[in-house]
């Protein structure tokens, strides 16, 4: 099969059938123009004569390019150029997998770095009014956005949630369970899970959909999106990170502050209050445990570092 048709067969496998996000389809559709960019300079168009010894040299000259390319970015164009081949195969298109060797650069593993309990809470009070305050100061417009800005910090901490599952949240996504609220959250590969919510998110939920919501939904076509902008269209990734940039200025938090960092703070906070790693993978959407005992270092080093200073023999 020409390779130009190949990739296009893939990534709509992988978009329809597996359901994977915008975004990481956008990411496998640029590592794979690569590939055929490279495919074509050696005169390959077809996907038939691609060998192992070809795909080891694609792999060999990507990772010794300079301006270098991180560890993380070459793993997931060899994990592109991987998909594509065993896809070709499974689908009886190609009676082997050429990139069946290709091994990933181990990428060095970074610690997510997670705010104390005292930064979350002072990031959301710097967001907007708590739930019942009668947000002194603050009026009309400012008001408005300013409620939904405490809902929306709120959640992402109370859920741990990615802040593009927590984008496409619809209110009918909002349930009350028999034990306290939830929220029914759609991760990667259109994986369905239930989080619980915390009565302080939910308070701030509730002042967010009683107060502004409905004066922010009239401005715009009926939709419905948990989280509007100001001109009453569904909230996007960027304008909720601008929230969490605007909140963490006006808090005067030095570390950088991303909506990730709810993500590892509420996973870390739950394992150092002694919660089970493995709900903690349940809650966070992980597929697999040893994605989710990353966390279980941060909180191992935040126990050397209280012994440290302690303990009277430590040191």
């Amino acid at each position: 099969m020409r390779t130009d048709r190949a990739i296009d067969a893939y990534l709509r496998h992988i978009s329809i059938e597996r359901g994977l996000s915008e975004h990481t389809v956008a990411a496998y559709r640029r590592d794979l123009i690569v590939y055929r960019a490279w495919l074509s300079e050696h005169g390959i168009g077809d996907t038939a004569d691609v060998r192992p010894a070809l795909v080891a040299q694609f792999a060999a000259e990507r990772a010794s390019a300079q301006p270098p390319a991180a560890a993380t970015s070459l793993a997931r164009l060899q994990s592109s150029v991987r998909g594509l081949h065993r896809f070709l195969v499974r689908e009886g298109i190609a009676d082997a997998d050429p990139s069946e060797r290709l091994r990933p650069p181990k990428a060095p593993q970074r610690l997510p770095k997670a705010l104390s309990i005292e930064q979350i809470e002072a990031l959301l009070d710097a967001a907007g009014p708590a739930p019942g305050g009668a947000g002194v100061g603050m009026a009309g417009e400012d008001l408005l956005v300013r409620l939904r800005d405490r809902a929306l910090l709120e959640l992402l901490y109370a859920t741990g949630a990615r802040v593009s599952e927590v984008m496409q949240l619809d209110v009918d996504d909002l349930v009350g369970g028999g034990h306290g609220d939830v929220v029914r959250v759609r991760g990667k590969g259109a994986k369905e899970r239930i989080v619980p919510v915390g009565s302080y998110a939910r308070a701030a939920v509730d002042a967010y959909l009683g107060r502004s919501r409905p004066e922010l939904s009239r401005r715009g076509h009926a939709t419905p999106r948990l989280f509007l902008g100001a001109r009453g269209a569904p909230m996007s990734r960027q304008g909720a990170w601008l929230v969490i940039q605007g909140a963490a200025e006006r808090a005067g938090l030095e570390a950088h502050v991303s909506p990730h960092t709810f993500r590892h703070s509420f996973a870390t906070h739950l394992l150092q209050g002694g919660a089970d790693v493995r709900v903690v993978q349940e809650l966070l959407g992980h597929a697999s445990v040893a994605t989710t005992q990353i966390y279980t270092h941060v909180t191992v080093d935040a126990l050397r570092d209280v012994y440290l200073t302690s303990h009277p023999r430590a040191r």
